[in-house]
């Protein structure tokens, strides 16, 4: 037999959900900040045109290909560039056949840009080697040849990409050691599902079939490490109902992400917890099978503070009060979360986390380690393991190279 335990904490679960729902208030923005923004936005532009534009002169122009290519090429890559900040804008919009072919068109190119602009370089730097060591002399040549093994590498690539993001998710299956599980919980399932994304390209539809592989796995707890949606409840509600269907035998549990207090997160966490969902927000419960017992905690998002005050991420008040030798399982939505646990001195036996997409397209996973301290896989974190999940859905790009969209299957065995 098994029961979940009432759950301890500083911060009630009905005073954060129920107080929250009620208003989606957001913080005043000084007229100096929407300046500033204004400028980096800018600036972001004019770096972004800036590149589009090298793009557009290797494939088009330094070949010199016979007309129309030479104006017809860059202006498709203004087009395209275009279609970025355009794309971004009209998500806010009711979303119809126009304003929905404009987002794809956006999220795809907003991936492809990145492979085609490192294709671009990886050839410049080739053809740069080939003249300087005069293998090749023939300029023309050399410029034809660069662009066509752009076009040939990168289009396959992209193709590959979308297939794979699109796809079902792979099952990551592992075993993790766990000191003091009790004999009763030795084997317990945790499946994790993490940065689901629904919004502009992936719905209800998508999320029932992901809903149906987690629950074929027959897990003992389910756990939803955050940046669930894009978007607001209003948009999104009936595209998240599929997450009622979820089965475990010990709970649901989930946890917020950055991108839900870009859409109203308090407003989230509630709609979660009306469809059954168990909303963790720096609070714990203790579930039980056969007399054994785990905490599982959770957090809000590592910034939500900066957004909501009162949703500051605290892994201490997480788990004030939870039962002295127990193991503990934390769900954070971003792995440098670890960090707090260790300066604030909790034990936690395990952490689940997400965030990173596992860099979700080449070559990004080179510029998440700036922010994140791991990328993927199980790590150990200032002393901490955290099990960082590649993401079940994506963000922006309807593109995979590299890291396959992914559920989690951990399995939790008593250690010694």
């Amino acid at each position: 037999m098994f029961r979940v335990l009432v759950g301890v904490s500083r911060r009630g679960r009905s005073r954060n959900v129920a107080e929250v729902s009620q208003r989606r208030a957001g913080p005043r923005v000084a007229p100096g900040m929407v300046l500033r923004w204004l400028m980096s936005l800018g600036g972001i532009l004019a770096i972004f045109g800036g590149l589009h534009a090298y793009i557009a002169a290797r494939l088009f122009v330094s070949p010199q290909l016979p007309a129309p290519w030479p104006v017809v090429g860059p202006l498709l890559v203004a087009l395209l560039f275009v279609s970025l900040p355009v794309g971004m804008a009209v998500s806010r919009r009711e979303p119809t056949a126009w304003t929905r072919a404009l987002q794809w068109t956006a999220f795809i190119w907003l991936g492809a840009f990145g492979i085609f602009l490192s294709a671009v370089v990886a050839a410049d730097l080739v053809g740069w080697v080939l003249r300087l060591t005069g293998v090749v002399n023939d300029s023309l040549a050399l410029a034809r040849g660069k662009a066509l093994a752009v076009v040939g590498v990168s289009l396959p690539a992209v193709l590959y990409a979308f297939v794979t993001a699109r796809g079902r998710a792979r099952v990551e299956r592992l075993t993790v050691p766990v000191a003091g599980l009790g004999a009763g919980l030795h084997g317990l399932k945790v499946v994790q599902i993490s940065d689901i994304h629904v919004g502009p390209t992936l719905d209800g539809q998508w999320l029932r079939r992901v809903v149906e592989q987690v629950n074929a796995l027959q897990p003992d707890v389910v756990a939803v490490t955050g940046d669930l949606v894009d978007g607001h409840v209003e948009a999104l509600r009936d595209e998240v109902k599929p997450l009622a269907e979820l089965r475990a035998s010990l709970g649901v549990f989930y946890v917020t992400g950055n991108h839900e207090y870009y859409h109203g997160g308090p407003a989230w966490a509630a709609e979660v917890a009306r469809l059954g969902l168990t909303v963790l927000q720096n609070e714990h419960r203790v579930v039980e099978r056969d007399g054994a017992r785990l905490t599982v905690a959770g957090v809000t998002d590592h910034d939500a503070g900066h957004i909501h005050p009162a949703h500051a991420s605290r892994p201490d008040v997480a788990l004030a009060g939870a039962p002295e030798g127990v193991p503990r399982l934390l769900l954070a939505h971003q792995p440098r979360t670890a960090l707090h646990v260790a300066r604030a001195g909790v034990e936690v036996d395990l952490q689940l986390s997400g965030h990173t997409h596992g860099g979700q397209v080449f070559p990004f996973m080179f510029f998440v380690k700036l922010q994140q301290p791991v990328v993927r896989g199980l790590a150990t974190i200032a002393g901490v393991r955290v099990y960082t999940h590649r993401g079940t859905g994506y963000w922006g790009p309807p593109l995979r190279l590299g890291p396959a969209p992914e559920i989690a299957e951990l399995t939790l065995v008593s250690a010694g």
